[in-house]
């Protein structure tokens, strides 16, 4: 029998429940709905592909960044701004302390063997001078070995000392006054492979990237190898980015890390090497590399910062000093030499270490270089120490040239720019504010201004606009609009000695007290400063000692518009209010629009609008554009000349006398001092024979300061005066003018001999036919220099 199977059979359901039981299906998958829309198109296919799309369209982009940015001006170049070439000439008005002085500010080094361009030598009044080479802009003056002699404040002798033949005129490079920048405020001095010395860009390779000429643009090997040497010497002592990666980050990117700043550095440093030589990229690396701060001003490339760590062009650099810019390299702030000297030095040795073992140079040539200090002697990179005149520098340029044109494309500017006059014009204001200060009590609160210019040409020669002068703030000198006071009666007095028929040096004008209604119904009275009159006085007399009475009523009797027509003839461009106390200076002007208005009287009544730009040249020395000198006759020189006798009376027994103890024997100078309602504001204005300066003292919130024009921008000016080489005011050559003698009181004909007479210029046939009580009256038109400056 079949045995029975062990499996246990199902129950088979009845009829009855099998007609109930649903019948028993296969489930299957739900079907996926079909994709509409954008859906159908995104797949892991299409995402791949646009990626790549997209990285070509990128890396097509940065090759024509790289390459528009490369090919086309590579560097914002800001302007060069230069000061006025010394000139060295047997005759010439030079002291040897002033010389000196200026070699120094010229970056000129001490040498007992002056063998080298850039050095000198002295033994008393005698230079030893080996000049630079300069290009100027009319020609290119020589590296010259010179001998010069100095006596008596003068030069006597300029010799080359290799054919021993006397030099007519030698010009030494100007000093560099400033630059002006691009927004991003970088600096730097454009250096070619060629003209670099072979030690740095071999160093470089040999520290920084020693597959330089192997690798295109990344290097594997490189990054492993720094990685290695970093875990060994437990410090970072090498990096793994190219030199072509760090050119890229420099000059293209910014210094934020990242891995999409990574990346793109990549990309694009292997574009630069698949578009350009080894060397453009090294010459490149060499002119951008970051390599310090000075203040706000970056400095780039090592053609800059040659100048700036060791005060000398890159061709003279020593193994050392090679070596220590290198180092800067990997971090100019880490490794700042001020702050980090030691750090800085052990960081060079490693650097010649590191040479030495590539071969770059010998072990015993490492073992020598690491034996010398730092030798930093930090010269001025490119910011400047002279705001205020840069300053009008850029105003002026403003008129002729962009904006981009002067912050990119590398123009060299000559400027009127002289460093002797600045120097005494910054001492004697900073000197006198200090003293004034704490004389009045005024807290640090007395500021001030100068501008300083050349008599003949116009060419402003120094400003200065705080008393902090290397302070880049408010520029008062341009920019303060201040009360001008007496100031302004030169200007009233000329409209009258103009009409020469009625007005001379001798008429009788009326010192007694006025009054006017104002437009409001206030009166005004104005009082003269002792708080005197003085009844009938010479009109010389009434500008000399600065009576506001009798001025106020001369000037009432011309009309204001012919005062105002004055002013404007010497120089002002604003609009003269036509109300009274305009007469006495209650009108705004600045220091620099005062300069221009005794600029006129200082030329003798040629109006010269102030120039500060001699020449402009693009950076390859090809001519921009010059500025010549423009002069206009507006004021007779007859009538300058008669009231240039009468401010030279000022400073000699007027308001200014006190100049008489404060300048050197034999110099005279005419003037005006000025002085402002309450003494707010503290004026002279002056000029001798080659020199007009204008200084102002004040307080900028316009509060009293106790000082007058005489016993505050007097002492400042004559400070200035007392300290440059300038020549005596000479007497005004014409033939309408004659020189009497006058009695002071009265205005009448007197001679030398005669007490209290003095000597002063009338248009001929104008002079007094009265003569005085001192004896029987003698006419002297003799010299300017016998009888009026040498009494």
């Amino acid at each position: 029998m079949p045995k029975k199977s062990s499996r246990r059979r199902k129950p088979v359901a009845s009829h009855k429940s099998r007609r109930k039981a649903a019948p028993s299906k296969r489930k299957r998958p739900a079907r996926r709905k079909p994709l509409t829309g954008w859906r159908r198109f995104v797949n892991w296919r299409t995402i791949l592909l646009g990626g790549f799309v997209l990285t070509v369209a990128w890396v097509i982009y940065l090759d024509v960044v790289i390459r528009v940015q490369f090919e086309g001006k590579r560097w914002a170049l800001p302007a060069q701004v230069f000061g006025r070439p010394l000139e060295l000439y047997a005759g010439a008005t030079l002291s040897s302390q002033s010389f000196r002085e200026e070699l120094e500010q010229l970056g000129y080094r001490y040498a007992y063997r002056v063998s080298e361009p850039g050095t000198f030598s002295q033994s008393g009044g005698e230079f030893r001078l080996y000049s630079r080479a300069f290009h100027f802009w009319d020609g290119d003056a020589p590296a010259r070995l010179m001998d010069v002699q100095f006596d008596d404040g003068m030069v006597q002798t300029v010799q080359d000392v290799k054919d021993g033949s006397e030099l007519d005129i030698v010009r030494l490079e100007p000093l560099r006054v400033g630059g002006i920048y691009p927004s991003h405020r970088e600096d730097r001095v454009l250096v070619k492979l060629e003209d670099v010395p072979p030690l740095l860009p071999k160093g470089l390779v040999a520290v920084e990237d020693r597959d330089f000429y192997l690798h295109h643009g990344v290097a594997p090997r490189a990054i492993a190898r720094a990685m290695m040497a970093n875990l060994k010497a437990g410090a970072t002592v090498q990096g793994g980015s190219t030199m072509t990666q760090q050119l890229v980050k420099n000059f293209f990117l910014s210094n934020k890390r990242s891995l999409w700043r990574k990346g793109n550095e990549a990309i694009m440093a292997v574009l630069l090497e698949w578009h350009y030589d080894k060397d453009e990229i090294l010459q490149a690396y060499l002119n951008e590399i970051y390599l310090g701060q000075e203040k706000s001003r970056a400095i780039h490339g090592f053609g800059l910062a040659s100048h700036y760590y060791f005060d000398r062009p890159l061709q003279k650099l020593t193994l050392p000093q090679i070596a220590t810019l290198i180092a800067l390299v990997r971090g100019p702030s880490y490794y700042d030499p001020l702050r980090h000297p030691e750090r800085l030095r052990k960081r060079r040795n490693l650097i010649l270490d590191i040479m030495a073992e590539q071969a770059v140079i010998t072990r015993d040539e490492a073992n020598q270089a690491k034996t010398s200090g730092l030798g930093i002697a930090r010269g001025r990179a490119g910011d400047t120490h002279y705001p205020a005149f840069m300053e009008l520098v850029r105003r002026q340029l403003q008129r002729d040239y962009r904006k981009e044109d002067l912050t990119s494309e590398g123009l060299r500017i000559f400027t009127t720019f002289d460093p002797r006059v600045q120097q005494a014009s910054e001492q004697a204001l900073r000197r006198r504010t200090q003293l004034l200060d704490m004389q009045r009590g005024l807290q640090g609160q007395l500021q001030g201004a100068v501008v300083v210019t050349d008599t003949t040409s116009g060419e402003v020669l120094a400003v200065v606009g705080d008393r902090q002068p290397r302070y880049a703030g408010f520029n008062r000198a341009l920019d303060a609009q201040r009360q001008i006071g007496s100031l302004i009666k030169p200007a009233v007095y000329l409209t009258a000695l103009e009409q020469s028929d009625k007005y001379t040096l001798a008429t009788s004008l009326n010192d007694s007290p006025i009054s006017m209604k104002g437009p409001e119904g206030t009166i005004w009275s104005p009082k003269n400063y002792d708080d005197k009159s003085h009844g009938t006085v010479p009109l010389y007399s009434a500008l000399v000692h600065s009576y506001n009475q009798a001025t106020v009523r001369l000037g009432m009797d011309l009309g204001f518009e012919r005062i105002a027509d004055t002013l404007q003839r010497l120089g002002a461009e604003r609009e003269i209010p036509p109300y009274p106390s305009m007469l006495l200076g209650a009108i705004g002007f600045t220091p620099y629009e005062v300069t221009g208005l005794y600029q006129t009287l200082a030329s003798g009544g040629f109006h010269t609008p102030l120039r500060v730009i001699r020449e402009v040249m693009t950076v390859d020395g090809e001519h921009l554009r010059r500025f010549p000198l423009e002069v206009e006759q507006t004021v007779d020189p007859a009538h300058v000349a008669v009231l240039v006798s009468a401010l030279h009376e000022v400073t000699k027994t007027g308001t200014a006398r006190s100049l008489q103890h404060h300048l050197p024997v034999g110099l005279t100078v005419a003037g005006k001092t000025g002085t402002t309602n309450d003494q707010r504001d503290s004026w002279f204005a002056g000029f001798s024979g080659e020199h007009l300066a204008v200084v102002w003292l004040g307080r900028d919130d316009n509060q009293p300061t106790g000082l007058t024009g005489s016993s505050g921008a007097l002492t400042v000016w004559a400070d200035i005066m007392g300290h440059i080489p300038t020549r005596p005011l000479p007497a005004p050559v014409t033939d309408k003018v004659a020189y009497y003698w006058i009695d002071q009181s009265s205005g009448l004909l007197s001679e030398a001999k005669c007490e209290g007479a003095i000597n002063l210029a009338f248009i001929e046939g104008t002079a007094p036919q009265e003569h005085s009580a001192c004896r029987e009256s003698q006419t002297d038109s003799g010299s300017w220099f016998k009888n009026l400056f040498n009494r």
